[in-house]
């Protein structure tokens, strides 16, 4: 019988919060990090805004505890930060040995290092020891080794669903009995190669996002990392600790549709929904809230609206996008929005889709607007979807000892 699966701990660095703490002190103020950026070095810095970490690499390294004289990315420091929270959080380090894996998603991997140092790779070897940085699976690594971490590491990259997969992938580990404890989710550092990406497909708003709303017209890239500890029950109960939620079903779809768009159906984000659902074995009406994709762009929100309204009918729950907070954290927005989902179980919150002013005409609901406290929140369902139709749905259900 497959073993079920607990949150016993939780890091998260972001543009609203350097931990957990104040990232909840954040959502609770209805504060946002989407401002003008500080630290990345583009061309683009007077035209959009962005959701950046407002932490220099030095800092990050002061708080990482590592030398600045070592070859580490901007990805790597924020992934060792949050996951060293999570794993701190867990207590792991008191409890006895486990199988104990860590999976973390990227996408960028050490590209901000790699347009830093180019030219001097091409004249001279003093930057040669940042050349394996590169590597999507370079931060996995560093992150593996600080945290002791050897039974088993692997990195995924799905693009926008790669934390959530990661978390997906973890969860079934654990179930199917292959390890005990993972760390799972994702990191992202933004990236001049990153956002003349983005501004290439023209998705890029010069506002800040504004999901679900008839005159949205883009993202906004945000950076950060986020981790998740998951337990199997019998290690999960070890040692008095809290367990934060149990993570009760999980989808995923790959529709191909387009290399970057959603089908206009919303096929599959209404497979990865339906899977998770069917998987908790739960009613539409038994989710008290959903923490949508909401990217903002013109694309998304309507498929993604559409495949809601499909499959929960006429109980569609309250619905948010918290990138009106985050930005897109793309490759680590997955493992962000879990976290946040989280927080509002635990503390009976409905999270507000910040900028929202006008209601889609195509749809029969309109997001929430403001934050909303004693609100019964014992299920949420989180939704990550990737380019190329790589969807994935998460379904969490508070636990109460």
């Amino acid at each position: 019988m497959p073993r079920k699966v607990f949150v016993t701990g939780l890091g998260i660095l972001s543009s609203i919060g350097k931990n957990l703490p104040e990232t909840l002190d954040s959502i609770l103020s209805s504060r946002s990090g989407i401002g003008k950026v500080r630290f990345l070095k583009t061309l683009y810095a007077d035209e959009f805004p962005f959701a950046e970490v407002l932490l220099s690499n030095d800092q990050l390294f002061v708080m990482a505890g590592i030398s600045p004289l070592e070859a580490y990315s901007r990805n790597a420091l924020l992934g060792i930060i949050a996951a060293r929270e999570a794993y701190e959080h867990a207590r792991l380090n008191t409890l006895r040995p486990a199988r104990l894996g860590l999976i973390s998603a990227t996408t960028v991997g050490g590209m901000d290092t790699c347009e830093i140092y180019y030219h001097d790779f091409l004249i001279n070897d003093s930057r040669n020891n940042y050349i394996d940085v590169y590597d999507c699976a370079d931060s996995t690594e560093k992150i593996a080794d600080l945290l002791g971490v050897s039974d088993y590491v692997t990195t995924l990259s799905t693009a926008c669903s790669s934390a959530a997969n990661a978390i997906l992938l973890g969860a079934r580990m654990i179930r199917t009995g292959r390890l005990d404890r993972v760390i799972a989710g994702g990191t992202e550092a933004l990236t001049g190669f990153h956002v003349s990406g983005f501004n290439a497909l023209k998705i890029l708003d010069k506002v800040p996002c504004r999901p679900f709303d008839a005159n949205r017209n883009g993202i906004t890239l945000g950076e950060g990392a986020a981790f998740l500890v998951l337990e199997s029950e019998e290690y999960a109960k070890e040692g008095e600790r809290e367990i934060f939620a149990e993570l009760i079903g999980y989808g995923n779809s790959c529709e191909a549709f387009h290399q970057t768009a959603s089908s206009p159906d919303g096929i599959g984000a209404f497979l990865a929904m339906e899977k998770a659902l069917l998987m908790s074995g739960l009613r539409t009406s038994d989710i008290h809230y959903i923490n949508a994709h909401g990217t903002g762009t013109d694309n998304n929100d309507l498929a993604e609206g559409i495949a809601i309204e499909r499959l929960f009918g006429d109980h569609i729950p309250p619905v948010s996008s918290t990138k009106s907070f985050t930005g897109h954290m793309t490759s680590a927005a997955g493992s962000a929005e879990a976290i946040l989902s989280i927080l509002c179980m635990r503390h009976e919150l409905l999270l507000p889709n910040l900028n929202f002013i006008t209601p889609m005409p195509e749809l029969r609901f309109s997001p929430v607007t403001s934050l909303t406290g004693g609100v019964r929140v014992e299920t949420v369902m989180t939704n990550s979807f990737g380019f190329g139709g790589n969807d994935t749905s998460l379904l969490f259900r508070k636990v109460v000892l």
